[in-house]
């Protein structure tokens, strides 16, 4: 069993990273076809704003300026749970810097639910939020 999870950890490791460059090259530079990611049935939740179904999600990417994404760090592990008992299934957190147009660049954390279907990987789920700095306050 022990040995079975860490084989599935390494996994999920693997396919984060290749996916995760796929999804930024494809957001960042063939935007047209973002959608072919998503599951049908995908929610994106953006900075609090959710949208539903892969259609809706190809139009609400394609309505954003234009985008260049650098990740930092990236973490995946499995998802053991009934409801996905019969498909590999990954939870893929990515943090980085993004930069739309010739704005200045800030801060993300986006959360992935990615499952495989058939040879490919589909988002089931994507949380987006850009990171604010809070101001500090000196008395």
């Amino acid at each position: 069993m022990e040995q079975d999870l860490k084989a599935k950890i390494d996994q999920a490791c693997r396919t984060a990273e290749d996916f995760s460059k796929l999804y930024y090259e494809s957001l960042d530079k063939r935007r047209y076809l973002i959608s072919r990611m998503y599951m049908d049935t995908a929610t994106l939740i953006w900075n609090g704003n959710g949208v539903t179904g892969k259609d809706n999600i190809q139009k609400f990417w394609t309505d954003l300026p234009p985008s260049e994404h650098t990740i930092h760090t990236l973490d995946a592990q499995p998802i053991t749970s009934p409801e996905v008992a019969n498909q590999l299934t990954f939870l893929v957190k990515v943090c980085g810097q993004v930069k739309y147009d010739d704005k200045n660049s800030k801060s993300f954390n986006q959360t992935f639910l990615i499952t495989a279907m058939g040879d490919k990987w589909k988002v089931v789920s994507d949380c987006f939020r850009a990171q604010e700095l809070l101001e500090s306050s000196t008395n």
